[in-house]
């Protein structure tokens, strides 16, 4: 099955350093420029992007997860002994 066509194009302006730090980055991979820029590009998207996305949950886990909310917080023994700790860096 052939690719899909690209029908759509980006164009960016950036340092001489820049370009040249990309440009070896995509020749170190083996891709070519185009594919290493849109690859790393979707990957930041999808990072991005991961946190803005809607979750549908049944009503009744949506009721557990908001009860487990409101409760108090119990504390942590490891972390009450971690923090009662002295500190080693002071600034």
């Amino acid at each position: 099955m052939p690719a899909p066509t690209k029908d759509s194009r980006m164009n960016v302006r950036l340092r001489a350093a820049d370009d040249e730090l990309i440009r070896r980055a995509a020749e170190q991979t083996g891709q070519s420029l185009s594919e290493f820029l849109t690859t790393a590009a979707i990957e930041r998207a999808h990072e991005v992007l991961a946190d803005q996305r809607d979750f549908v949950v049944h009503e009744g886990t949506w009721d557990e997860f908001i009860r487990l909310l409101d409760e108090p917080a119990r504390p942590d023994p490891r972390l009450v002994e971690l923090f009662a700790r002295p500190q080693r860096i002071t600034r």
